[in-house]
C-alpha cells in the first residue's frame, strides 16, 4: 500500500515546476511506485498559455478547482474547464490549455507513467517511457 501527503511533496524533487512559471505540478505517484500510471496534484497559472502534445502518453485530467479552457487543435473546438470538469486526451490530442481568472488545479493520470522529474519539449510532449 502507498500513503502520500501532499504536503510531504511540496519542496522537494517532487514538486516540478515550468521553467517558464506557467504550472507547477506534484509528483505523486510515478513510474517508480510501478502502478502503470502516474498521478498529480497540477496546478495551472491564472492567465498561463500552454501548447501541448502529449504523443507518448494518454492523460485524463479533472479540475477540482479555478477555471480556464482546452482548445482541441484538430477542431478548433474551445471547451471550458471549472471543477467537476475531466477531460480525457485519448488521441494524444494536441491542444493549448490556458489558465483562466483563477490558477486551476488539476488531478492528472498519465498513461504510460511518468518518471517524475519531466517538464514539457519543445513541441509540448514528455519523452517517452523508455527514454530517461
Amino acid at each position: 500500500m502507498i500513503i502520500r501527503n501532499l504536503k510531504d511533496i511540496l519542496g522537494t524533487a517532487s514538486e516540478v515546476r515550468a521553467p517558464n512559471g506557467n504550472w507547477e505540478s506534484r509528483r505523486l505517484l510515478t513510474r517508480d511506485d510501478n502502478m502503470g500510471f502516474s498521478m498529480n496534484d497540477t496546478i495551472i497559472k491564472a492567465g498561463s498559455v500552454n501548447h501541448l502534445w502529449y504523443k507518448n502518453h494518454l492523460e485524463a485530467v479533472y479540475c477540482i478547482s479555478g477555471n480556464g479552457q482546452i482548445e482541441d487543435l484538430a477542431t478548433g473546438i474551445i471547451h471550458q474547464i471549472e471543477p467537476g470538469v475531466l477531460y480525457a486526451l485519448d488521441k494524444n490530442d494536441k491542444h493549448i490549455l490556458r489558465g483562466g481568472t483563477a490558477d486551476m488545479r488539476m488531478v492528472c493520470v498519465f498513461y504510460p507513467a511518468l518518471r517524475g522529474d519531466e517538464v514539457h519539449d519543445e513541441d509540448g510532449s514528455y519523452p517517452p517511457p523508455d527514454k530517461g
